[in-house]
C-alpha cells in the first residue's frame, strides 16, 4: 500500500537454487561471508537494473534475515557504496552470544524470562506494555543480581524463586527445582504437560499434541515449525505458478534441511550482527532501525534486542533505534492486530506520519 516490494530467496530456499555442486555451493554460498556478499550483490544489480538506484532504499529482514540486515547494510554502505534509507529487523537472531554461558552469566535467563511471564499475562488476558515494564525491570534488576549472588544469599534466591513462580504461573516444585533459570525446551513441556502437549518455542501458546509424553526429552518437532511447512508451500506454490504465472521447476524449499547440514557454522556466525548495527547507524546520520518482536516469542526473543540497543551510544539521536514488542510470537504479524501495528510503525519509519 505504501512501497514496492523485491523479495529475495537465498541460495537453497523457495525456488532458489545452485547450479554448482554441493562442495562448490558450501564454499560459495553457505557460509556468513558469502552470504552477505552475493545477497548485497544481488541487490546491487537489481537496483541498476531497474534504475532504482536513487530510490529511497529500506532493508526488511526476518529471524536469520534479521541477522543479515545489519551486515548487509554496513557492506552496502561501505563497498559498493549503496545506502539504506531505513531497515526493519522482524525478530531477528541478532546476538547469538547472549546464549553462551548459562553456567555464570545471568544473560540467558534473563533473556527468556520476560517472554515466558508474557505467554502467561496473555494465558490470563492481562498482557500489555504496561504489565511487561515491572517484569522487564525485575529481570534486569533483581533478577539479574540475585542470579549473580548465587548460593552466598540464600534468602535472596529463595525471594527469587518465589518471585519467579508468580511470574510465570509455573508449578512452585519445578521453579524450584530449576533454580529460577527456566530453560526453554523444559518450559515448554512443561507448561502444557498436564493436557500432553508441547508448547511452541516460536510461540509458547500455540501447542500441539506431544507424542511422546513419557520420554526425557522432547522427541518431535516444533508445534508450529512442524505444522506450517505444507500449508506455507502450498500458498506459496499457488501463487508462483497460478496467481503470478511463473511455471516453476523443481521443488519448493520453505525449509532446507540440505542447505541446514552443509552451512559453515564459522565464528562469524556465532558473533551476531549487533557491532555491524552499530557501525551501519554510526555510518549514516539519516538511517533509521526498527526492530520488531513478538513478546512470547523464545526462538528469538525480545530481551535481547532491548537490551543490545540500550548498550548503543545515542549517536545523536536514541530513536533512530527503536525496539517494539507485539502481542504474538516470532510471527507476531499473522494476528491481524499485531499486523496492523507493525505496519503504522514502518508507515512512520518511513516518514508517511
Amino acid at each position: 500500500g505504501f512501497t514496492d516490494l523485491v523479495f529475495i530467496d537465498p541460495i537453497g530456499t523457495g525456488y532458489s537454487r545452485a547450479l554448482v555442486d554441493d562442495k562448490q555451493a558450501t564454499k560459495d554460498f553457505y557460509s556468513t561471508d558469502a552470504d552477505i556478499k552475493y545477497l548485497s550483490r544481488i541487490m546491487y544489480d537489481w537496483l541498476v537494473k531497474n534504475g532504482r538506484m536513487d530510490s529511497r532504499k529500506y532493508y526488511v529482514g526476518e529471524s536469520y534475515g534479521g541477522f543479515r540486515g545489519p551486515r548487509i547494510t554496513a557492506y552496502m554502505q561501505t563497498r559498493l557504496g549503496v545506502a539504506m534509507s531505513g531497515v526493519i529487523l522482524i525478530s531477528p537472531y541478532l546476538d547469538p552470544g547472549a546464549w553462551s554461558d548459562n553456567t555464570v552469566s545471568p544473560l540467558p535467563w534473563m533473556i527468556t524470562l520476560p517472554s515466558i511471564a508474557a505467554a502467561y499475562l496473555e494465558r490470563e488476558g492481562r498482557l500489555s506494555a504496561a504489565a511487561m515494564a515491572p517484569i522487564i525491570a525485575y529481570t534486569r534488576g533483581e533478577y539479574a543480581t540475585t542470579l549473580m549472588k548465587g548460593r552466598s544469599d540464600p534468602a535472596a534466591t529463595e525471594a527469587m524463586i518465589k518471585k519467579v513462580t508468580a511470574l510465570t504461573g509455573l508449578d512452585p516444585v519445578f521453579v524450584e527445582r530449576s533454580g529460577g533459570r527456566i530453560e526453554t525446551q523444559a518450559y515448554l513441556r512443561e507448561v502444557y504437560r498436564a493436557e500432553g502437549r508441547l508448547g511452541s518455542r516460536y510461540d509458547s501458546n500455540v501447542t500441539a499434541w506431544d507424542p511422546f509424553p513419557y520420554a526425557p526429552h522432547q522427541e518431535t518437532g516444533d508445534p508450529i515449525l512442524s505444522s506450517i511447512i505444507a500449508p506455507t508451500t502450498t500458498a506459496m506454490v499457488h501463487f508462483v505458478t497460478q496467481t503470478v504465472g511463473w511455471k516453476a521447476e523443481g521443488g519448493y524449499h520453505a525449509l532446507n534441511y540440505q542447505v541446514n547440514r552443509l552451512w559453515h557454522q564459522d565464528d562469524d556466525a556465532r558473533d551476531g550482527s549487533v557491532r555491524q548495527l552499530r557501525q551501519a547507524v554510526a555510518n549514516d546520520a539519516n538511517l533509521r532501525v526498527l526492530i520488531a518482536h513478538g513478546w512470547t516469542d523464545l526462538s528469538c526473543p525480545f530481551m535481547v534486542s532491548v537490551l543490545a540497543v540500550d548498550q548503543m551510544p545515542a549517536m545523536g539521536d536514541p530513536t533512530r533505534v527503536q525496539v517494539k514488542e507485539y502481542p504474538g510470537g516470532h510471527m507476531f504479524y499473522s494476528r491481524a492486530d499485531s499486523q496492523t501495528l507493525l505496519t503504522a510503525d514502518v508507515e512512520k519509519l518511513y516518514g508517511l506520519h
